[in-house]
């Protein structure tokens, strides 16, 4: 057999040729023909002879952390081709290959160029190939070998929380589970006790024990009470190499707090308590608190408060304050303090949540004695009951006595009373009161019919203390006497048939009574004595508060007798008996067949001498009609008399008067005075309406001709004044147009209408001499001129 001195790999992972996927046979000499491999060659400097069916595997093993100067050797590459001329080069590609890992291209010696972490990388799988140096072809296929980094203990165990928080029941039994701790160790689990982990107390104890393997701390002392510790800090260590020497480690803090219990009963730091109230105290009033203490928190210190006995346990209640958990004592019941001055009550507390695993401890409960002094007040005067009820009859007189009320002072001084009526309940002022003995009286007649109760109010006051008084209702009834006589339930008119049979039905007649009587109304109907004789209508009483006018005749004629007025009696039956005469009204009328009325009124007769009645009518209806018309016609007349003078707004904006008188012309200096035109005098005479036509009609004022060179101040007041006393002048808001020029022009007037006033003829020459612009008159007048005198 051969012997190699090299450590000998077969690439099979992963790889194609077949050569290397499956471990090497056994051989005399040599490799198989036509197949090589390479010869790997670990750091060990212990020989490895390659023994008959061994297995080989393609992979290195280097120790992490490596801490020397030089680089750290990993293994050696050789080729069954190299012959040691140095023809062969040796080249290395995968993870860390050239940067991590570098390999002697003449040797094949591998190499780590960094120190290596595990918790980083744990292996590393690289490639190596054998080429020839020269045509650069490989001379060996390429083969894959894995780097394993070892694991050294370099990691201490981490803890996954820096500080754990816990809770657990106080009074808890030893054994009680708190809270199990982690701590992981970063280091191969799978290669010695790097990463095995134990935990260990350094801070807690006698309180409490971790288990070592798990993590897990529990209570360790029996009845740890949270009334005396509360808070505990326990430090856990967590050390691998399974916690021998020379093993890494890690520490946590783990917070713990005991939770509250109910093992403590409410105690009253005091057995006796002692209060004071006024005995005008209400119901409801808080007179003192107290309150027991209990070491408990939360729902375990809530406190229930009740009075299990004493004197005054129906006229006392106490309650619970939930906020301070006080219990609060109030009034349950008025006081007296004349019937009972001190009271003495047992309080009891007690906790409405209680764990049975205590009860051994004792009653969860305790009491205390109160005592409740009653102080003396002045106290308003009390009547004898909460409300009066009295009653009186209707036709009772004034100062009638109805009944009496009584108060008195309950306080030990028993201070008189005086009584007095509340008039804002009597505002009539219908009911007195004797101040003295509290009898109540009429002082004005009652009637029943206008209102049935009254409802007053009396108060008493002390006389030494006016200030004390109280009140009490009064309620009186006033009772009904027979003092109303009825009535007709309504206006009854009914009618007749002419053709009527005797004994017929023709209304039903209803009564009614203001009176009340305590046996119920029981009236009776009949015919007035004076229409008794000679009626032609009868009444038939049912005996049920109705009656029938029945017809005592066949046959009526309503031209005869159209109307009968049927007097009826209604009497009540009650004492003293009331009555009243009501009237019916009866018509005749025409009906058909079936008893339907048609027509109630009486047919005019003609006279051969006279005019029917409807004639009469039809002529005074004409009459009337005419005189309306003529009325209106009138009425319209004056209203369009009245018109105002100028109806639309647009009228009155609008309305311009010219006054078409010359001026003096533009040399007329002092005609036109603005001054004056500025402030005009104001001529106030006498005015009349201007909105509608005048009531009597005005003749037209002839303007008399202004003299010459009249100023032009005095032309305007002149017309001015003109308008103002003209009835027919437009309203005040209209325009008025004052064109006067003025005198004193060297032309004089241009005017022709001046001209036919005039006796001698003018001289017209003078327009040649103002220039061409007045040529053209020049010439007309002019040639007028000659022609005149040829």
């Amino acid at each position: 057999m051969r012997t190699y001195r090299y450590f000998l790999l077969l690439f099979w992972v992963g790889q194609p040729y077949p050569t290397f996927s499956t471990p090497l046979s056994k051989r005399t000499s040599g490799f198989p023909a036509k197949k090589r491999a390479l010869e790997l060659s670990g750091n060990s400097k212990n020989e490895l002879n390659r023994s008959k069916r061994s297995w080989m595997w393609n992979q290195f093993f280097l120790l992490e952390e490596y801490t020397g100067s030089d680089y750290q050797y990993v293994g050696k590459l050789h080729s069954d081709q190299d012959r040691g001329d140095g023809s062969l080069k040796y080249i290395l590609s995968g993870d860390g290959a050239g940067d991590l890992f570098i390999i002697n291209e003449n040797t094949g010696d591998i190499q780590a160029t960094k120190r290596l972490d595990r918790e980083e990388k744990p292996v590393y799988i690289l490639r190596a190939q054998a080429i020839n140096r020269r045509t650069g072809r490989p001379v060996e296929p390429e083969s894959e070998f894995i780097i394993k980094i070892h694991d050294i203990n370099d990691n201490e165990p981490i803890f996954t929380k820096d500080v754990y928080t816990a809770t657990v029941p106080e009074m808890s039994d030893v054994g009680t589970f708190v809270v199990q701790v982690t701590a992981t160790d970063a280091d191969d689990p799978t290669y010695g006790n790097s990463a095995k982990v134990v935990y260990s107390i350094l801070q807690g104890q006698p309180y409490f024990s971790v288990e070592s393997e798990t993590g897990i701390i529990k209570t360790a002392l029996l009845n740890m009470d949270r009334e005396n510790r509360e808070q505990y800090q326990v430090v856990i260590q967590a050390k691998d190499m399974g916690g021998q020497m020379g093993g890494l480690s890690g520490t946590t803090t783990v917070n713990i707090t005991l939770t509250d219990v109910n093992d403590n009963p409410p105690r009253f730091p005091q057995s006796t308590y002692q209060f004071k109230t006024p005995e005008s105290s209400p119901p409801g009033t808080p007179i003192g608190r107290i309150k027991a203490s209990d070491a408990d928190m939360g729902e375990n210190a809530e406190i229930e408060y009740s009075i299990t006995e004493g004197e005054g346990l129906d006229m006392f209640d106490v309650v619970t304050d939930q906020e301070t958990q006080e219990g609060v004592i109030t009034v349950k019941k008025l006081l007296d303090f004349e019937k009972k001055k001190v009271y003495t009550l047992k309080v009891e507390a007690s906790n409405p949540h209680v764990e049975p695993r205590f009860l051994y401890l004792g009653p969860f409960k305790d009491a205390a004695t109160v005592r409740i002094m009653v102080e003396d007040v002045d106290e308003p005067p009390v009547f004898s009951k909460l409300a009066y009820i009295l009653q009186i009859r209707e036709d009772a007189q004034i100062n009638t006595t109805i009944g009496s009320v009584t108060a008195q002072d309950p306080d030990a001084a028993r201070n008189p009373v005086k009584y007095s009526v509340d008039r804002h309940t009597d505002m009539d002022r219908i009911f007195n009161i004797d101040s003295g003995n509290g009898s109540v009286f009429t002082s004005k007649l009652l009637d029943r019919e206008t209102l049935l109760w009254h409802n007053i109010t009396v108060i008493a006051t002390e006389i030494n203390n006016p200030k004390q008084s109280s009140r009490v209702p009064l309620y009186i009834k006033v009772l009904d006497v027979n003092d109303n006589a009825p009535e007709f339930a309504e206006f009854y008119e009914t009618f007749v048939c002419e053709k009527a049979k005797a004994d017929q039905l023709i209304q039903t007649l209803r009564a009614i009574d203001k009176d009340d009587p305590y046996s119920g109304h029981q009236f009776s109907f009949s015919l007035a004595p004076e229409a008794t004789s000679g009626s032609n209508f009868t009444i038939q009483d049912n005996k049920d508060n109705t009656a029938g006018i029945l017809t005592r005749k066949n046959g009526y004629n309503r031209h005869e007798m159209s109307t009968y007025l049927l007097p009826v009696v209604i009497s009540d039956n009650d004492y003293p008996v009331q009555s009243s005469t009501g009237t019916v009204t009866v018509r005749v009328c025409a009906c058909d067949h079936h008893g339907n009325m048609q027509s109630c009124h009486a047919e005019a007769l003609v006279h051969p001498t006279g005019l029917s009645t409807g004639a009469l009518i039809a002529i005074l209806l004409c009459i009337v009609t005419l005189l309306v018309t003529v009325v209106l016609f009138a009425a319209l007349r004056r209203q369009r008399k009245k018109e105002p003078l100028i109806i639309s707004k647009e009228d009155i904006r609008d309305n311009i008067v010219s006054y078409n008188d010359e001026g003096g012309g533009e040399e007329d200096t002092q005609a036109f005075d603005i001054g004056t035109l500025r402030n005009p005098e104001a001529i106030e005479d006498s005015k009349l309406r201007r909105d509608i036509v005048p009531e009597a009609l005005f003749l037209p004022r002839r303007t008399p001709a202004a003299r010459d060179n009249t100023d032009v101040r005095d032309f305007i007041n002149q017309r001015l004044k003109e308008n103002d006393t003209d009835p027919t002048a437009p309203p005040y808001d209209s325009l008025a147009t004052y064109a006067y020029e003025g005198t004193g022009s060297v032309a004089d007037s241009l005017s022709s209408l001046d001209s036919v006033t005039t006796d001698g003829d003018q001289d017209y020459d003078y327009l040649s001499d103002w220039g061409p612009r007045f040529k053209k008159l020049a010439d007309m007048y002019g040639g007028v001129d000659s022609d005149k005198d040829s």
